[in-house]
């Protein structure tokens, strides 16, 4: 078996996703945009963007971790579409009073049960189609 030389991807520890909240809370307030940042309204501005981070993809064959094949160009507007995801997601988190990096460790944690290493290496099925030990 070949051995993986490729390096771990790492983010940078540089801003956490509170420092992000409040980057684009003070955005929105210098602008008084406040009063448009409704729950509602921000969903529906992060499917915009989902859309438009999903048409970089559209029309491309798979493509390979690290996006090798992708310029310069298209890797920095990739950076952009996914930034623009991240801003809404944590702001409507704020607006929806939802503490984002705890039901994140929450989720994790729960899918850890639905998805025990040891029963679902290897196997992209649904959890439902796994039988739990102990369970019949």
């Amino acid at each position: 078996m070949a051995e993986n030389t490729r390096e771990e991807f790492r983010f940078t520890d540089e801003l956490s996703l509170e420092k992000i909240r409040q980057l684009q809370a003070n955005f929105a307030k210098e602008r008084d945009w406040d009063k448009f940042h409704k729950p509602r309204n921000l969903l529906l501005a992060m499917v915009g963007e989902v859309g438009e981070l999903a048409e970089l993809f559209q029309w491309k064959n798979e493509v390979d971790e690290g996006l090798p094949d992708w310029s310069g160009q298209e890797k920095k507007h990739l950076g952009q579409e996914l930034s623009d995801v991240l801003i809404y997601l944590v702001r409507l988190a704020e607006k929806c009073h939802v503490d984002l990096p705890k039901e994140v460790l929450a989720k994790i944690s729960l899918n850890e049960q639905k998805y025990p290493a040891d029963m679902v290496r290897g196997s992209s099925k649904k959890y439902t189609e796994y039988k739990q030990k102990g369970k019949s």
